[in-house]
Parts: C-alpha cells; structure tokens; sequence
C-alpha cells in the first residue's frame, strides 16, 4: 500500500511516500480500507514529536479516517490513536470505529469526528450556560467554524470569532458569529470587549497560546472560563494565581485522547453531531482535498494559514 512515513522528526520535508505492507489488526483492532483521511493541525505537532502524546519512529502521520471496514463492509470514521491514518489501510481499534450515517460523505464524516467532537466537547467542558458569550479563536478554521455555528444549539449567547483575513472573519458570520475580529495579539482585548458591547467575556476557546492567551484571559469576566485545547504558536503560557483569584478565573486543558476513558461519551457527542448536521443547524466547511503525494504542501498550507475549514488527503493520488 500507499503510505506517508517519516524516519526523522522536523519540517514538512521529512514527509515522504512510500510503498508499505497491508497492516495486520490485532485482536481488538479492525482493517479499513481508507476512502478518505482527515488532517488536523496536531499533525504538523506530531511531525516534530512536540505533540502531546508523544510518538515513535518510523511514522505514518495521521490520526482519522473515512473508509470501508473490511469484516463488515460497513462505511465508517474511525480513529488511530494518533499515527497510522496516511496510508491506503489502517488498523484501528473497533471500539474507535463508527458507523457513517446515510446521506453523509466522507469530508463531514471526517469534520464532524476529532474536530467535530472537539468543537462540541468545548462547550461542555467550559460549562456554557445559557445566553453566555462565547469567543472562539481561529473561527474559521476546522474546529473553530463548528464551535463557531454550535453556539446557538448549545446555548451560547453572542459568539464573536476572531479570524486573520478579511476572507476568513466573513466566513465566521455567514456561519453564525455575532462579531469577527483579527487575531492578532495586539488589542485583543480591546477588540474583544468592544465586540460585546464593551463588556468583558464570559467564556474563550483558545488554541494559539503566547501573547493571544494572555490577551483573552485579560478580556475574561469575573467567573469567566478558558479553555485551553492547542498551542499553535508554540509559545506556552504561565498563569499567576493571583490573577485567577482577583476575578474568580478559571483556566481549563483540554485533550481529545482524554474522553476515550469516559465509555460512551464520543458516541453521544458524536450523535448529537450527526443530529444537529441533519437539521441543518450545523454546516461542515470542508476545504481542499491533496493527493495523498502532496501530504507535504499540505501540512505547509496549515501551518502557513492558507486554509478554511477540513483538510482531507485522498489515498488514491
């Protein structure tokens, strides 16, 4: 088969295609033959092993897949674990696997399982209480234009996205946000609360860290929460207690690979995904699709912010 590896870690140019054996499953796992794979921005982290869960050399990058289950011949999303999605077959954990609903392809199968998942989690790790405002950082991105649109069915009151083109913060209110602003760390803040009619913000989904997490925890109301679910620019933060206790400020982590130990939560959330994209409250931007070959210009694109919405690889070019 078809597969992307890397024997080293660092830059993109350590991506190549190559030609690999069929995996075998093991005993809890499945094969799929992959129709589509789905990319996410911890990708590029993996890539250079400063991902959270840490990886193991020689790599297939990728960490979700569309295709056919091969005991059932069933169409499914499933997950890797983290490695293995860029290639023509995975082997999967079957309790990672889940059935595609009729009627939906592959790109919003895929937008709708890590980055879906994960946009849908936010709100319930945050605690959005109705008629809350909400920021989402990156709104326009695969996470952020489902947080962006979940507002409303989750309860949230003013959404207000922050973007980096003109492009990408028109996005963000044809699906749904009140406001969009630049994200550029430089008046952030101030942007923010004019955004909410002066007022400081209830809650902030934050993925870029540095000087853009410092900047949303200073737009946060007294009782206000961020949650912390990436760090795209690298730069980590450090929070001093005493400015969480002068406004009763909660700061809150939050990893994907986490919910696997709470049984049954991803398919519900998941469910409720489905449910809301059928009811057509939830529209899933797909963006470009690369050839599997292209991986490398690919994962170049998302970590140079040229792209909108779900990046997909096809395994078959």
């Amino acid at each position: 088969m078809r597969a992307v590896q890397q024997t080293e870690f660092g830059g993109p140019e350590v991506l190549h295609v190559v030609d690999l054996p069929i995996p075998e499953p093991g005993p809890d796992e499945v094969l799929v033959e992959v129709t589509t794979i789905g990319m996410n921005f911890a990708d590029t982290h993996t890539r250079e092993n400063s991902y959270v869960q840490k990886a193991s050399l020689p790599l297939i990058p990728g960490a979700e897949v569309a295709g056919i289950r091969q005991d059932t011949g069933e169409r499914v999303v499933a997950m890797t674990g983290g490695a293995g999605g860029y290639a023509q077959y995975a082997a999967v954990r079957k309790d990672r696997c889940y059935p595609i609903p009729d009627g939906v392809d592959d790109g919003t199968a895929l937008a709708l399982l890590l980055q879906g998942l994960t946009a849908w989690l936010l709100y319930d790790q945050g605690h959005v209480r109705e008629g809350e405002s909400v920021v989402v950082i990156s709104g326009a991105g695969g996470v952020g234009s489902l947080a962006v649109q979940l507002g409303r069915p989750l309860g949230a009151g003013r959404v207000i996205a922050t973007a980096s083109s003109e492009d990408k913060r028109r996005l963000c209110l044809e699906l749904g946000a009140d406001a969009a602003t630049d994200t550029d760390a430089e008046g952030l803040t101030e942007r923010i609360l004019e955004a909410n009619g002066g007022e400081p913000v209830d809650v902030v989904f934050e993925m870029s860290g540095g000087a853009v997490f410092d900047r949303c925890l200073d737009a946060l109301a007294p009782f206000g929460r961020m949650i912390a679910y990436g760090i795209a620019s690298k730069d980590q933060n450090e929070v001093r207690t005493g400015k969480l206790l002068r406004r009763s400020l909660t700061v809150t982590g939050f990893w994907f690979g986490h919910c696997h130990d709470k049984p049954g939560l991803v398919a519900r959330a998941l469910d409720d995904l489905y449910a809301h994209a059928a009811a057509g409250r939830l529209r899933v931007v797909v963006g470009e699709t690369y050839a599997l070959s292209d991986a490398r210009r690919a994962q170049e694109d998302l970590v140079g912010r040229r792209t909108q919405g779900k990046l997909l690889l096809d395994p078959r070019r």
